[in-house]
């Protein structure tokens, strides 16, 4: 089978947040806190602010695929008023603790990334640039499909009919 190639490639940089966690059982809390349109010029997992309570980490760069087959998801996406984007960050089990596993405008495709138990999955608002290019991509490429109801069969009488059970039959 082929994989089908995307159409459009968006470089993104990803900012995990780390707090310290009010819990006996784990010292800090991780989470996507921001997505950065481009790649910025620094080291994944460079320190950018914060204190011994709070702190903001560069994790990495990927890309936002956008194909032409998921442009409804994120037409409805654009249409909320505030944009999302979905960040999957995947437990390396080593130092440092995540891996950025992928970044997605499309929401369902951001749900879908919640089946595995281990990955830490967290909505952030998407940034103006990347909007409009996501809503540029959605203009040029999206093809409205009309919803067309089945018509049920009709169930056959004689189908639906008590059987006399034959003599040959056990």
């Amino acid at each position: 089978m082929s994989r089908v190639e995307p159409l459009t490639r968006i470089p993104v940089g990803v900012v995990i947040e780390r707090r310290k966690a009010k819990s006996a059982w784990i010292d800090f809390v991780w989470r996507p806190a921001a997505v950065l349109p481009g790649i910025p010029d620094a080291a994944p997992w460079t320190a950018l602010d914060g204190d011994a309570d709070r702190m903001n980490f560069y994790g990495g760069a990927t890309e936002i695929e956008l194909y032409r087959s998921d442009t409804s998801g994120y037409r409805d996406n654009l249409a909320t008023g505030a944009a999302l984007l979905w960040v999957a960050m995947r437990p390396t089990g080593r130092d440092p603790p995540y891996e950025i596993a992928a970044v997605t405008a499309e929401p369902s495709e951001g749900e879908a990334f919640t089946e595995s138990a281990t990955d830490l999955v967290e909505a952030v608002p998407m940034p103006e640039p990347l909007r409009a290019t996501v809503a540029a991509f959605v203009a040029e490429h999206h093809v409205q499909h009309p919803f067309v109801k089945r018509e049920r069969d009709r169930a056959s009488p004689e189908a639906m009919a008590r059987r006399v059970p034959s003599k040959d039959r056990k």
